[in-house]
């Protein structure tokens, strides 16, 4: 299946000369949303997997458990709905943010003008980024891919009209890489070792 090529590759590949065209402070880009969030995403040192189906997102979990040792490690998770969306996965969950350096959670959108994933109190409650533990699992679909971060606060606020969720945020600094480890807008902000488990929906 190549998922490992999918989780350092990832999503479609961009072409040669879109890359080299492109100035050393990421004008926007002409093409689309998805291809422009693949390249800001893996920019801020995020690992990136596109998953056709949910097969894929299981292998693919599977691969990450493995690459990283974590089969007796306890899932920090905030989300009921995703613990039973991965119920069949033989993983094993916590409530307890002490308990776990690992946490698994879905978003509200993928802003692609930044790569950055946009969560709020449906997901992290009133923690702050940096009472999160240092390695992410993010599940989520293509149908959250946004443009902007204006347009994700447009949604939310179309879809949950009166009760608008709080704490809204966006995570943006993962692992450094020789790319943006110099970048002065990462400076004191704690890096996440970020994954994403993006799921076509369309």
């Amino acid at each position: 299946m190549g998922v490992f090529k999918k989780l350092f590759g990832g999503g479609k590949k961009v072409s040669k000369e879109t890359t080299e065209t492109r100035g050393d402070h990421m004008p926007d880009l002409k093409i689309p949303v998805d291809e422009k969030f693949t390249i800001y995403f893996k920019k801020n040192g995020g690992k990136f997997i596109y998953c056709e189906d949910f097969a894929e997102v299981s292998e693919a979990l599977k691969n990450i458990i493995s690459e990283n040792d974590w089969q007796n490690h306890l899932f920090f998770s905030m989300d009921p709905r995703l613990e039973t969306r991965f119920a069949s996965e033989n993983l094993e969950f916590t409530g307890n943010r002490g308990e776990s350096d690992i946490f698994f959670t879905t978003c509200e959108h993928l802003v692609a003008h930044n790569g950055s994933i946009l969560v709020c109190s449906n997901q992290i409650k009133e923690k702050k980024l940096d009472e999160l533990p240092s390695n992410l699992v993010v599940f989520a679909t293509t149908s959250q891919l946004v443009d902007s971060i204006s347009e994700a606060l447009k949604i939310i606020k179309e879809r949950y009209q009166k009760n608008i969720p709080n704490n809204i945020t966006t995570l943006k600094h993962f692992q450094q890489t020789p790319e943006n480890k110099d970048d002065f807008l990462s400076y004191g902000s704690a890096s996440k070792n970020v994954y994403l488990l993006l799921l076509e929906d369309f």
